[in-house]
């Protein structure tokens, strides 16, 4: 079976079995943003309670977070971990937007997908999935995000080898599927969805996975 052919059917199979996700859960770009970065070695939950630290405090805007002192930013994002080193990581993305786009967010989205890539890869703290993930759901661009479940999934499914990184990865998708970041979007969000049913770390169900034999 072809590659774009087996990449089609799992999506239609995950798609079938939960459904479109409407990610990123967030109700703006800088939220997104904020959330790429506070996720990082944590779970979901833990942010939804930090972001929701930040918007009781009526802090979720770019110049609120900009001139929040890190260690008072710190402790409102504490829920999420590491909150010290993210408070940091935060200021230096927002440091990037005030002095290089007159603290301007839509100014700094508003650029070509390899610009914007480089310009977030440039902020200490962001790594591939956190900048492929603000390009994807806040600036609405079309590059597939890989985490450790899209690994986890194509090796046990033979699809890749299990010495495959990052790029190797983002490369298949993007080569076999059509360059919508919509699709893009929806696969991520199902992988995930299995990775955390079926697809676990240690004891996977795989019987029950509805990509079992793809």
């Amino acid at each position: 079976m072809r590659t774009a052919e087996r990449l089609s059917i799992m999506y239609d199979r995950l798609l079938s079995e939960f459904g479109p996700q409407h990610w990123w859960p967030a109700d703006s770009a800088l939220e997104v943003a904020v959330g790429a970065i506070l996720t990082q070695n944590t779970s979901w939950s833990n942010v939804e309670r930090a972001i929701a630290n930040l918007k009781t405090a009526g802090l979720m805007s770019l110049e609120a977070l900009s001139s929040l002192p890190t260690g008072l930013l710190a402790e409102y994002i504490r829920p999420s971990g590491y909150y010290n080193v993210k408070a940091g990581r935060l200021h230096n993305l927002l440091a990037l937007i005030n002095e290089h786009h007159n603290g301007s967010l839509d100014d700094f989205l508003d650029q070509p997908l390899p610009l914007l890539r480089t310009e977030l890869l440039s902020v200490k703290g962001i790594g591939r999935e956190t900048a492929d993930t603000i390009l994807l759901y806040a600036a609405h661009l079309p590059i597939f995000v890989v985490d450790a479940y899209t690994h986890r999934i194509l090796v046990r499914h033979e699809v890749v080898d299990p010495e495959y990184d990052y790029e190797s990865i983002q490369e298949l998708f993007m080569d076999h599927l059509p360059n919508d970041p919509a699709l893009f979007n929806e696969y991520h969000a199902l992988l995930v969805c299995a990775g955390k049913k079926y697809c676990k770390k240690s004891k996977p169900d795989c019987s029950a996975c509805p990509l079992e034999g793809v």
